[in-house]
């Protein structure tokens, strides 16, 4: 990026949209490209408080008659010299009549004077006016190399003992994907509670994370302590998740293999594909984020909910490798091709905006996603290249509900001895492993009410007297299981054996 705007300086692009919530980073980086060029360019900063003062004076230095955006932007068409003019946060005016007028009416005058508008914000906002104008540009966080100076300084400035090379590692990639004023205050954060910096300290470091993920206010940080062995059956898809459960680290660069993208499973509903996802991230030992595309759509300003999506993706891929989870994909993109009329479009520029990124990342970010209903999903979701493999969840097998009613009965009871778990499969037949729960806690209500221990017999009577989905959706089932079996990877190593000996 830096160097991208160092190109863009000497191109003499007359505006520049700079995105980023680093202020005092961002000053220094065009500070340096200012003098690094062979024209000199003295640099301005504009604020809504002070109006614009040279960079580098007192922060309390004020030039009054500088204050309002349209005086400020007058001001720069007046100076004859060349020069950089940080404007921060202009994004609350940037949409008046005047203030993008007199925007337009420096890019006109600006051309071979050496002169550069440079508008600094957290938040992007282009009025149709200037789109054909300005360049934008998302200034990156701080690399491994900016961290370990802040690392290093914090070190020096507490007397710190030196610490190990891998200590030193792990403390620089908890950080990694934080600003450069949060890791330094992390930083002072893990020292004020320990008076040092080791190991330990690592996962107050990451707590920091956390907060980042929170604040964004789509995205979930979701903390799972269930293993795959929480998941009933299931068996192809458990190997293929174990197969890659190493697929992030140097080892697996070294050796050729490239990033994987993400995988979509498709499925009845109740079969675990949440579960697979959650549990994914304890075996790959990755933070698990869950995508809420419900709080993506904003209807209080144009343009509102694409903005959230790019933050959204940007805050996921500072905080990588991570797991991106998208539950009910069908249900977050099933507009996608076609709500213009009901939305003006916004559905199906999320929609183009999430796919071009899942196509173009390079950044370690592994999207889970699950779906029910196929037939809502847009059929550009289901091209090869966008996830690296589709599998289908279909209703447990009879030796796939056997290992669900031991997880759940063994959840709740050290003992299940007394349960004959095979005549319990037997008895299930067509249900979910949700459904197969649920059974199981009804039965136990049913006893905790008579204030007794529940029974085998409690168990069948609560299974014989729920009507499972299979049998009240028969159709969409059945139209999904057609529909997979020519397209998907089958979840279940008895079903995957089958086809395989079909071919």
């Amino acid at each position: 990026m830096k160097e991208e705007l160092n190109i863009l300086v000497q191109a003499q692009y007359p505006l520049i949209y700079l995105v980023t919530s680093e202020e005092e980073r961002a000053e220094q980086a065009i500070a340096k490209i200012a003098q690094m060029n062979t024209q000199h360019r003295r640099v301005y900063v504009w604020t809504v408080t002070h109006g614009i003062v040279e960079y580098g004076q007192p922060r309390q230095a004020t030039q009054h008659n500088t204050v309002s955006p349209e005086a400020a932007i007058e001001w720069t068409v007046r100076q004859r010299e060349a020069g950089i003019y940080i404007f921060k946060d202009l994004h609350p005016f940037i949409t008046s009549a005047a203030v993008t007028r007199w925007l337009r009416d420096a890019i006109a005058s600006f051309k071979g004077t050496e002169k550069i508008i440079v508008l600094m914000s957290p938040y992007q906002e282009i009025p149709i006016e200037l789109e054909k104008d300005v360049s934008v540009i998302d200034f990156p966080l701080p690399d491994l190399t900016e961290l370990n100076q802040v690392l290093t300084q914090h070190l020096e400035k507490n007397k710190t003992r030196r610490i190990t090379t891998e200590v030193r590692e792990k403390l620089l990639k908890a950080a990694l994907g934080l600003t450069k004023d949060e890791s330094e205050k992390v930083y002072r954060k893990a020292y004020v509670k320990a008076s040092k910096l080791t190991e330990e300290e690592v996962d107050i470091v990451l707590s920091e994370k956390k907060q980042l993920i929170r604040r964004n206010g789509i995205l979930e940080f979701i903390e799972e302590d269930e293993t795959l062995d929480a998941v009933g059956g299931l068996e192809e898809l458990k190997k293929w998740l174990q197969q890659r459960s190493n697929a992030f680290t140097e080892r697996a660069r070294e050796y050729g293999l490239p990033q994987p993208k993400g995988m979509l499973i498709l499925g009845v509903p109740g079969c675990g594909k949440s579960l697979i996802a959650k549990t994914t991230s304890r075996l790959w030992g990755l933070p698990l984020l869950r995508l809420d595309m419900g709080r993506v759509y904003d209807g209080s300003m144009v343009g509102r909910s694409e903005a959230n999506l790019r933050n959204a993706l940007k805050t996921a891929e500072s905080v990588s490798p991570t797991l991106l989870f998208i539950d009910e994909l069908d249900k977050a993109f099933a507009g996608g091709t076609g709500s213009a009329d009901s939305d003006g479009g916004t559905s199906s520029r999320i929609f183009g905006s999430f796919l071009t990124w899942m196509q173009e990342k390079t950044s370690p970010v592994f999207v889970m996603a699950t779906a029910n209903r196929i037939e809502r999903l847009p059929g550009e979701f289901l091209r090869k290249g966008r996830f690296d493999e589709l599998f289908f969840v279909d209703l447990p097998t009879p030796d796939e509900r056997q290992a669900i009613f031991n997880i759940h009965l063994s959840k709740r009871r050290s003992d299940i001895t007394r349960f004959d778990l095979e005549q319990l499969a037997k008895v299930s037949d067509g249900f979910s492993g949700a459904e197969i729960e649920q059974a199981i806690v009804a039965a136990m209500y049913e006893a905790f009410a008579q204030d007794r221990e529940f029974t085998q017999l409690d168990i069948i009577a609560a299974i014989k007297s729920t009507l499972p989905l299979s049998r009240t959706m028969t159709e969409q089932v059945t139209a999904l299981r057609d529909w997979a079996r020519q397209r998907a990877r089958p979840a279940s190593s008895s079903v995957a054996e089958y086809q395989r000996m079909e071919f």
